[in-house]
């Protein structure tokens, strides 16, 4: 089976009331560890390659590897580009084989960013890659007491989709990247949520899924969100399995941060009541 959009993805999950996970990548091991876990799951999967592990493990080192996880697992895999800075990183991907690009200009001024994702769009549908796009800046390292101020607004989202066209629009309901300081779990604007599902069409996505709660999760995916990015937590999960293996060699050492990576994916599946694949 050959690289996939998310198109297909969102339509089933949105039906179904399901999300999928979005899972960041930048070597062999963790592509493995994951591709590996959703074959056994026998689930749709998205794997994310960031701006920085792009950079780290060169773009076609990591389109070889996502290739031969296809051979290997035949499963429906869309490879996307997480929080792609500019129209330059975006055209690469799309020249470079990615199915899916997110084109981040959530940190401009509104008009601004409709106008960076409706050039990034246009590209991308010319190529048969979609787009995601962000409004409503998700923090990094969460540490506000007034999460409000963060919230996309619903007025916006609406507007912002009719103008730009993107194929799915990330949006901040309360969650962050990385660890979360402030609190354990944050509180997820489900209001939020409701307002912007009720008059936006198009798919929603969750950033900053890690540590922000199995219930939280679960309902966010019940409710209309179609993608969550987990990332952080993957990885504290991989150091977690390396630390308890007390792995002495390289061999052992890999073998159980794939084995943390895979239990890590497992155990999201559940929380977003994934469904197997059928047709894709």
């Amino acid at each position: 089976m050959p690289l996939v959009t998310t198109t297909e993805m969102f339509r089933k999950a949105y039906d179904g009331g399901y999300a999928i996970g979005a899972f960041n990548v930048n070597n062999m091991e963790i592509i493995q560890g994951i591709t590996e876990a959703a074959k056994e799951e026998n689930a749709p999967l998205i794997l994310q390659v960031s701006a920085g592990a792009r950079k780290y493990a060169k773009h076609a080192y990591l389109v070889k590897l996502v290739e031969a996880a296809l051979e290997d697992t035949d499963l429906p895999i869309a490879l996307h580009l997480d929080h792609g800075a500019d129209f330059e990183i975006c055209k690469s991907c799309v020249d470079g084989g990615f199915t899916s690009v997110m084109i981040d200009g959530s940190k401009l001024p509104f008009e601004e960013n409709i106008a960076l994702t409706k050039k990034v769009v246009e590209y991308a549908h010319a190529h048969d890659v979609v787009v995601e796009a962000e409004i409503g800046h998700v923090a990094s390292n969460f540490n506000k007491n007034d999460t409000e101020a963060l919230y996309t607004s619903a007025e916006e989202a609406s507007e912002f989709v009719t103008a730009s066209e993107c194929d799915s629009l990330a949006i901040s309901i309360g969650t962050a990247h990385g660890v979360y300081k402030a609190k354990a779990i944050p509180e997820i604007s489900f209001t939020a949520l409701a307002q912007i599902r009720n008059v936006v069409n198009t798919p929603l996505v969750l950033h900053g899924g890690s540590g922000s709660g199995d219930d939280n999760l679960r309902r966010c995916a019940r409710e209309g969100i179609c993608k969550v990015n987990v990332y952080t937590d993957l990885y504290l999960a991989a150091m977690a399995a390396a630390q308890k293996s007390g792995a002495t060699d390289y061999l052992s050492l890999r073998k159980a941060l794939k084995q943390g990576m895979s239990d890590c994916l497992k155990h999201y599946y559940s929380v977003f009541e994934t469904k197997p694949v059928t047709e894709f």
